[in-house]
This record gives C-alpha cells, structure tokens and sequence, in this order.
C-alpha cells in the first residue's frame, strides 16, 4: 500500500527532493493525519454541534494538503536553477557579474517556496488544535501526532529559508523573509507544544 518512491528518491545522491520537499511532504502527512481525525467526527451524534465547524476544517485540509503536494515539486523546481547558478563560471568580472545575477535571481524563489510550505504548516497547526479539542477522542491521539509532524515540517522549511537569506545582496528583501519566518516558527511551534500538552494531558488523564 506504501508507495517509497518519494523516500527512495530522497535518500539518493540527486538533490532534489531535498530538505525542503521533505518538508512539504511532513506537512501534508500531517494534514492528511488531522483529515482522518475530522473524518472520524463527522456524523456522530456525540459531536453535532461542531459538525458544520468540523466539515468546514475537512475542506480547507484538503486545499492545504494538496498544495503541499504541489510544493514538494516546487521545491525541487526552485533548487534547479540555484543550483545551476552556483556552477557558472567565474573567471572573468563579465562571469562574476552574470552568475551573481543569476544566484540572486533563483535565491528568491529559493526563499519564497519554503516560506509557503511554512504557511501552509501553520494553517495544519490550527487545524490540529481544533481536531484535538473538539473532533473524536477516539482520535485524539492522532490530533497530537499530526501537530507533532506540522511543526517538524514548519522547523524543517525554516532552515531553507535561514540558509538562502544568508547570500541575498538585497538586504531588505532578506530581512523581509526572515522576519515572516521567524514569525511563522514562533507561532506554530508555540501552538503545536500546546496542541501537544493538551494531548497528552488527556491521554494521561
């Protein structure tokens, strides 16, 4: 049932998919994870009065699971041409001028699909603690699990932002990334330990 090709891929000498695609990958697993939680709440009686709530969450899972799909492709899309712009020559100043251009270039899709990956973790995050608070606690534990698997994916994404910022020449730009990064781990991680510590709270009673 388990398909490996993404993992075999990873774990192979080609670049992509890297860090970042395994962290858009994390956070869809984490997403799907809330999903089945929702999908576990959804018509019982037990839970009627957050089923409008719940149904609405099971949409915007889905959106958000799809477009971290879509981002571990574009991850590897990003790398392409940072990659090639790190092997230009550099010989002469002519050289030196048209490579610094062209990493320049490639650095901000480099930073913008992370970022984006980050997001949408952080979207996971808040759907994690609805699941955990008001979705099955036949489940609960999965709530828990997912929030565990979306702030990994969000620390994960983070570091591909932190390490592309580094060579930017456009400070301002950099500093702009950095900031939303920043903001993004602070308040994901922040809600995830928590979703986590409620968790486990309850499974211990």
């Amino acid at each position: 049932m388990v398909d490996t090709g993404f993992l075999d891929a990873l774990a192979s000498k080609e670049p992509t998919p890297g860090g970042g695609g395994a962290a858009a990958y994390a956070g869809a697993l984490a997403a799907a994870l809330s999903s089945m939680v929702g999908s576990l709440t959804v018509g019982k009686k037990r839970y009627a009065e957050v089923e409008g709530q719940m149904r609405a969450e099971l949409r915007e899972l889905d959106v958000t699971r799809a477009r971290l799909v879509a981002l571990i492709d574009a991850d590897a899309a990003a790398f392409a041409p940072l990659a090639a712009a790190y092997g230009l020559p550099r010989e002469t100043p002519e050289e030196q001028a048209a490579k610094e251009e062209a990493l320049q270039a490639a650095l901000v899709e480099a930073c913008e699909v992370p970022l984006e990956i980050m997001r949408q973790c952080l979207l996971v995050v808040e759907s994690c603690d609805f699941m955990a608070r008001h979705g099955s606690a036949l489940a609960v534990s999965d709530a828990g699990a997912s929030a565990v698997l979306a702030k990994a994916a969000l620390q994960a994404a983070s570091l591909n932002v932190v390490i592309n910022v580094g060579s930017m020449a456009d400070a301002e730009r950099a500093a702009r990334y950095a900031d939303e990064a920043d903001m993004l781990l602070d308040a994901g991680c922040a809600q995830a330990d928590a979703v986590f510590a409620y968790v486990m709270e309850r499974l211990r009673g």
